[in-house]
Formats: structure tokens, sequence, C-alpha cells
């Protein structure tokens, strides 16, 4: 790749907002905001509605607590737990006292968690006790030998504190209750002071990946990349002040942290966390607030519209849909305007390493741009997509998406090796995920590079065939891998779940295909299946469904012999 290489533009109506920010850091965005908007309601958390001026006294409160803690400015803090206001306060008191945020998976076991807790030197550790019927703590003590005699775990020797937001504490070294912790209370002098010191190029965050592709690594961002990217994804997006946004994206992801509850303070929104995805809570949360902001991946969409309580006229007061972290049909994205009743549908493309984001489309689009495209660059971006070689392939043509710009993760946080590969010398991410730009600049994913697939001599993308077998009429969710087969080295295997009230039969979906796509696309095996395995995140766990797909084929050659 050579530095005179041909960069696309980006969109002539996107502003970037660095000049006119008036804070550099989350605390600074926090002050800010409980200076203008006072008593507007900053979250929303069932009974308990915290105004933004509350929201910044809580803050400082957590920022002291963590102080007489023993957290020093850049050490890790890591949460683990659901969707709730506690999660905001304490991501953010920790970042005001000068700590850098670690979020947690909520669907982790003992062993992963412990994985990441280790890797990223986490001083205290922020949880709950029996969200969906697990103990953190005891799973984290069973993975890592138990409690310490100093520490709350045996093998965590940086871990010095454990804090439960719910729950009662268990015994042991180290284990407070939210209320215990926060009697410790460092002098509001100090935490001025330590806010005072930070600046945009602090670390705000560190993001693990979800390790598909082996151990999860930590994508390091800073204040100043994350404030100007969300400042500028708010915008474009159509997120406005009074909007009421329920948050249905987990938290320890970049959708439902940065685009989710950290948007809100950047536009003045409203954030009213929902713990899981359950169709009845979200629709009654809906009707309940008056939520005028539902963004979610395509599978939430789907199962809302599948649900026997939903109605149109019980979300009536919906206005804006976002939608990514995953191919979207376009007939999906139709639906969620007609059936839904969204004003306004927009998607995106993003990724961890990127500060969860690259592009976006306009609220103002038209759903035929929406449908073909993840958006423009965000301004100040530099996208490109290139061949095996590292050479930028014309306009229109297909290659690997690669990005350089501010968005760009610092790297991964003790990785090396790993940063170099992901970062090229030249300063390009190299994502993974296959593109191609149009002659207005506008980029769309066609697929994960490791998910594609050769039958025949053929490259097979799954995601494509997944747009084009998510036409058919009675097919509520599909997913696609690639398997082996003896004649053609590699085969698609389709996993297809029924629309509501639907029974197409296996043969039939295999018939559709060969109507509606070329042969090589045409997947050979087709299971029909009441769900799809999804992370919390929404996405489909493609890993398990080739493992699943292995153990069918080997029961099924062990019958046969």
């Amino acid at each position: 790749m050579t530095a005179d290489s041909p960069a696309h533009p980006v969109g002539p109506t996107w502003q970037d907002p660095r000049a006119d920010l008036r804070w550099q850091t989350t605390s600074g965005l926090l002050r800010d905001a409980a200076q203008r908007l006072g008593d507007a309601e900053a979250v929303v958390d069932g009974e308990l509605r915290l105004t933004y001026r509350q929201l910044d006294e809580h803050v400082s409160r957590a920022a002291a607590a963590f102080l007489a803690a023993g957290v020093g400015h850049g050490d890790r803090v890591s949460i683990w737990g659901p969707n709730c206001a506690g999660w905001i306060v304490a991501a953010l008191g920790l970042q005001r006292a000068g700590g850098v945020l670690v979020p947690l998976n909520t669907r982790f076991l003992g062993e992963e968690a412990a994985y990441v807790l280790r890797t990223s030197r986490a001083r205290v550790l922020v949880t709950v006790n029996g969200f969906l019927g697990h103990d953190y703590l005891e799973m984290l003590r069973g993975a890592a030998g138990g409690a310490g005699q100093d520490r709350p775990v045996a093998d965590l020797p940086e871990l010095s504190s454990v804090v439960l937001l719910e729950g009662d504490p268990p015994d042991g070294p180290g284990v407070r209750s939210w209320e215990d912790f926060l009697a410790q209370q460092a002098p509001q002098a100090e935490v001025l002071e330590r806010e005072a010191a930070l600046g945009p190029d602090d670390v705000s965050d560190v993001l693990f990946t979800s390790g598909t592709t082996g151990r999860p690594k930590g994508a390091v961002c800073t204040h100043g990349q994350t404030l100007r990217a969300y400042a500028v994804w708010s915008s474009v997006v159509g997120l406005r002040e009074g909007d009421r946004y329920l948050v249905v994206n987990p938290f320890f992801h970049g959708f439902g942290y940065k685009a989710g509850w950290l948007a809100c303070l950047l536009s003045g929104a409203t954030a009213v966390p929902a713990r899981t995805l359950d169709v009845p809570a979200v629709l009654d949360a809906v009707r309940r607030e008056r939520i005028t902001v539902l963004p979610g991946t395509p599978t939430l969409y789907q199962t809302l519209l599948e649900h026997p309580s939903f109605s149109r006229d019980g979300v009536a007061t919906l206005r804006l849909a976002v939608t990514g972290a995953a191919s979207v049909p376009p007939s999906l994205l139709h639906r969620i305007r007609d059936e839904i009743g969204f004003e306004h549908v927009v998607t995106g493309y993003g990724l961890t390493e990127s500060c969860a984001i690259v592009s976006m489309c306009r609220y103002d689009d038209p759903l035929e741009v929406v449908a073909t495209s993840a958006g423009h660059p965000l301004p100040g971006l530099e996208v490109r997509i290139v061949d095996p070689e590292g050479r930028a392939v014309p306009a229109g043509g297909e290659g690997e998406v690669v990005v350089r710009g501010y968005t760009v993760m610092r790297g991964y946080l003790d990785d090396p090796e790993a940063t170099a590969e992901a970062i090229d010398a030249d300063g390009w991410l190299h994502t993974g995920d296959v593109g191609r730009l149009d002659e207005g600049g506008r980029i769309t994913i066609t697929d994960r590079l490791k998910d594609m697939y050769i039958i025949g001599g053929f490259n097979a993308y799954p995601a494509e065939i997944e747009s084009l077998l998510s036409k058919h009429p009675e097919l509520s969710q599909v997913a696609v891998i690639g398997v082996p087969d003896e004649r053609m080295g590699e085969v698609g295997a389709a996993y297809v779940v029924p629309r509501r009230g639907a029974a197409p039969s296996e043969d039939e979906v295999i018939g559709w295909c060969r109507a509606h796509m070329a042969n090589y696309k045409v997947p050979r095996v087709v299971r029909v299946v009441g769900e799809l395995p999804l992370n919390a995140s929404g996405k489909v766990l493609k890993n398990e469904l080739r493992e699943r797909f292995s153990a069918e084929s080997s029961a099924t050659a062990a019958t046969s012999a």
C-alpha cells in the first residue's frame, strides 16, 4: 500500500464537532450536561429516576469512593453486571477518578472473566449477585482458586476489592456492598484535582473483543476519540435532547455503552436501561416510558415482530431505529419501518478496534440507501478497500476494509505483537471485513474474511446468502456457515428459524434458494430450528453452529456404520 493510494470522500453534509466540544473527558461532559439540563431526566431505571444534576452528584460520590479505595490515575476497574443505573454511575465515577473502565460480558463464566481481569490487571471489580441466576463472585472464585487471605480472589493478586451493586456480599476479604463502598469518601477537593488532571488523550476504557478467533484482546481507547466519534454519531442518527432511549444493547458492548447511555449524555436524552432482551418487558417499557429511540441488532426487531404481544399501536411513540452488529437484510429494514412504524431507520458499521464505529447512515437517508450501505465514514476517517497485497482497489471493487484515523484504538492492551498484526506500519487498521466503497464514498459490508468459504473454486459469502435467504416469506432468521464437503471442498449449511405460524420443510427452502440465487450460493444443507444461538450482543454464534453441525455429522456417520 502506498501513501498516495486514493482515499474515498466522506459525505458532504457531515460535520466534525471537534472544534465545538466544550469538554474533553466523560467527566467534563457530565458536568456540562448537569449545568445545562439540570432537572431533566438523565436515567430512568424502574422506580429510580435521576436528573442530570442528581446523576452528576452520584458520580462525584462514586469517584470519591474509588479514590478512597486507592484507584490511581490509569488504574483499571471492571464492571460485570446487567444494564442498570448503577452501572452508569460506577463507570462515570471511576472515569472521574482517573480510572479506566474494563467492561465484562454478562454471559462470561468464571474462567472467561478471570482471564480478562488478569489480563487487564483490574484493581477493583464492580459486580452483582443473582443476575440470571448467577453468582458472579462465586463463579470467579471457583475458576481462580477461591478467596485469598488478603484478596477477594486467590489467583488474581492485582484485584484488591470487589463491590456488589446488587445483593448481599458474602464473607471474605475485600468484598463490600455498594453502600459500604460509598461510605468511604475521599475529599471532593481530591476528586476535582484528579478530574482536572485528565485530558482527551487519557485512556477511558479497554473493551475486550468477543474472542471468536482466539483469546479476547483489549482494545485501548481514549476519552477524546470516544467523545469526538459519538458526538458525530448522535448528530448523524438524529438523537436529540428530550428523546427517551431504551438501551437494550448490553453496556459491556460499544453499542450499549458508547452508542447507548454515553450518546444520551452527549445529546441530552434520557437513558432507560433494559436488563435483558425480554420482549414483553421491552414492549411494556416502550408504552410506560413513551420511548422514542430503540436501537438494537436485527435480532431485536425480528423478535419483536414475531412476538404475540406485539402491536403497532403499542409502540406508537417510537421514531428512531438504529441497527448494526450484523448484516441487515433489506427486507427486514422495510419491515422495521412499515410494520413497527419507525419514522427513521438507520444502520452503520463499526468494530471494537475502531471505537465501535467507522461509518453511519444519516437519519434522513432514504431507506433504499440504508438498505444497500452502511453509510459514509465519519469525517476525519480514511477508509479504503484493499486487495490481499494491500493495494487500494477502485470504487465499487471488493476487498478488505481498512481504516485510519482518530477512532482507531491505541492498540491491544499489553500486546504489541497483536497490535502490529492489526495496525500496519502506515497506521491502517485491517478490519478483517470484506466490503466495497461506491463513487460517493458509502461503505457496503459484504462479509467477514474468516466467514468466507470456497465452493468449487467460487468465493461464497454467508452474509450475501443470508440477505438473499431472508427474503423467503416463511423465514424469520437465517444463519449460513461453510461446512466440509468431500467433492466441493466446502458447501453452505443454513440454519433457519420460521416465522410465527409457518412450517417450511428443509427441501422447500433449498428449492426456493435454487430459484432465487446462483447455484454455488445455494445451501446444500438446511436445518429448521426454533432459535439461533446468540451472544449477549445479539450476534449469531456461528462457532456453535459449526460445532453443532460437526456433532450431527459425526452422529450420522456413527449410526450409518
